[in-house]
């Protein structure tokens, strides 16, 4: 299974000078299952690049978001997949408690917030609303459940007959908790994470700024890495940046985590890194 960042920033692009090393696009990443199949999660601005890479042989994709914050989907009007009459393409995302996955979407995919509303998009378009257990596409199983951030949003964990990814963007796992991380039991998002070979989490603050953001939905990095020493996971990659955060800000948040010494690799998330699941050598690295 192959894993690719395409956007790694959190809440607003923020392009420019000072965020190009681990870049300004919203949430995006690609998952390439070892028999072809192809994983979009979330659609954020990052998918407008990913467009341009895929395999023209590809004919269906399915875009798994998390939830319909618009740093989630600000990207999908701008996605080329979607306005092919060749294409295949299922989305999966939560619904909320009064309005469906599709009605959702139509608010942002219909004036006057987008000139082209989701009825008129050219694709053999399907929706699934999640959370949906655990189901199969194509080789890769996907296992969706509701986790902490506010509004309907879940995080989904992914499978392979030789590696395991868990997808948590968005997610407050220390919310309420007198002492983080509690019992897996009552921990959010335990169950999607646990024992997984790469953990992408929010790490959007730091411990310092996180008191100044209890209940907006985000982690700060100590609680990110608390969360997966948790879950025993085997790889950490960090996600949802601030878009306030420059390069230089993250070298040095991520300089003090890894001094601390951890039982698993961190590593900061960056566009166009790719990890390879599945093989003695996962390891990220820059295309």
């Amino acid at each position: 299974m192959k894993v690719r960042l395409w956007g790694t920033r959190g809440s607003l692009a923020s392009p420019g000078a000072e965020t190009a090393r681990y870049g300004g696009n919203t949430a995006c990443v690609e998952v390439l299952g070892p028999r072809g199949t192809v994983l979009i999660l979330d659609a954020g601005t990052g998918i407008r690049r990913l467009a341009a890479e895929l395999s023209p042989t590809v004919r269906r994709l399915d875009i798994l978001l998390t939830h319909l914050h618009m740093d989630h989907i600000q990207g999908l009007g701008f996605f080329p997949p979607l306005h092919d009459p060749e294409m295949e393409i299922h989305i999966w995302g939560p619904a909320s408690t009064t309005l469906s996955l599709g009605e959702r979407l139509r608010r942002y995919l219909s004036p006057p917030l987008f000139p082209v509303r989701l009825r008129d998009l050219r694709c053999r378009l399907v929706l699934h609303e999640v959370p949906s257990g655990e189901v199969r596409v194509g080789e890769l199983t996907v296992t969706s459940a509701l986790v902490c951030h506010p509004g309907p949003t879940v995080g989904y964990r992914i499978g392979s007959d030789e590696a395991v990814l868990a997808y948590l963007p968005d997610h407050e796992p220390s919310l309420g908790a007198r002492k983080f991380p509690a019992e897996p039991r009552w921990t959010s998002g335990y169950d999607l994470a646990a024992g997984v070979d790469l953990l992408i989490h929010d790490a959007q603050y730091s411990l310092a700024e996180y008191p100044e953001h209890v209940g907006w939905g985000h982690s700060s990095l100590d609680d990110a890495i608390r969360f997966a020493t948790c879950a025993g996971v085997k790889h950490l990659v960090t996600f949802h940046h601030d878009p306030a955060r420059t390069d230089e800000n993250l070298d040095r948040m991520m300089a003090n985590a890894v001094r601390e010494g951890r039982r698993f690799a961190i590593t900061p998330g960056a566009e166009g890194a790719t990890f390879e699941l599945g093989t003695p050598a996962a390891a990220g690295h820059d295309e």
